[in-house]
């Protein structure tokens, strides 16, 4: 069963990890997916593994931070397949440090990217979506750092917790609306995707936590096995199952939601 036959989606940060994912699993439900990165040869990657199995897809080169970069998105995704129906706010990042080490930059650009740019999807998809009459799904893609605190993460928990309350408060001006569009958060728990290997390089605060775990090298299944009750880290794959279902009709009566997926983390 194709249940995104016909339907036209965006899924931003699909170089790699969640977002390619994301992008081969609506892809393979039948939607026409315009993936969008700043990577641009991953986004190419990742255009010609979804196209290599079947499916229909295209890259732009795409810094969610610039608004002129999303109206010219927006444009390019409707001109190409003809409208819009689904959009997926994957792209993000984190810088992990103390408050008080923190720059005023690294701030900056972790709203920038995980918040604004979450703001700025919406803000263009929405009357593309409403164009096309038949409804559609926003899905934005927070943590498990969007529902709980986490020491030397606190940029990217409050860009994260900002993305959760930012999607029910839309969701409640499109029902308002009428509009049929839908919107939604999922929160990924420990995912075994390319940021780990930053990790081991020093990133977001890896020394403090290997202080503390005693291990030499980071892994997400190590990571996993000590906060996750089912033990192990997931895979890009069961985040991207969880997007299929927000932006399919199976969750029609899903809006202003939270969709965790931690194998049981914040349980």
């Amino acid at each position: 069963m194709r249940r995104l036959e016909g339907r036209v989606a965006i899924v931003t940060g699909a170089a790699s990890g969640i977002g390619r994912a994301t992008a081969a699993a609506l892809a393979a439900e039948g939607a026409a997916v315009m993936a969008t990165d700043i990577d641009v040869a991953g986004g190419e990657e990742t255009h010609g593994l979804v196209r290599a199995a079947g499916g229909h897809a295209a890259f732009l080169a795409h810094d969610v931070t610039s608004e002129e970069q999303w109206i010219a998105v927006v444009t390019a995704t409707v001109e190409r397949f003809g409208g819009l129906d689904i959009l997926v706010n994957n792209a993000g990042i984190a810088t992990g440090m103390a408050v008080t080490d923190m720059p005023l930059e690294a701030w900056n650009r972790q709203l920038a990217v995980n918040l604004t740019g979450v703001f700025l999807g919406a803000k263009h998809a929405i009357p593309a979506i409403r164009k096309t009459g038949r409804g559609g799904a926003i899905i934005n893609v927070s943590s498990v750092a969007g529902l709980e605190g986490a020491a030397g993460l606190a940029g990217y928990c409050a860009a994260k917790g900002g993305v959760r309350l930012f999607s029910k408060a839309l969701a409640k001006e499109c029902a308002a609306a009428r509009d049929g569009i839908r919107v939604n958060s999922v929160h990924p728990g420990i995912i075994d995707t390319p940021i780990w290997s930053r990790i081991d390089e020093g990133g977001l605060g890896a020394e403090a936590f290997r202080a503390s775990s005693g291990a030499n090298r980071l892994s997400p299944d190590l990571i996993a096995a000590q906060g996750a009750p089912l033990g192990f880290a997931g895979q890009p794959e069961d985040i991207a199952r969880g997007i299929v279902y927000l932006a399919s009709d199976d969750s029609r009566y899903v809006t202003g939601s939270e969709l965790v997926i931690d194998g049981g983390w914040t349980a």
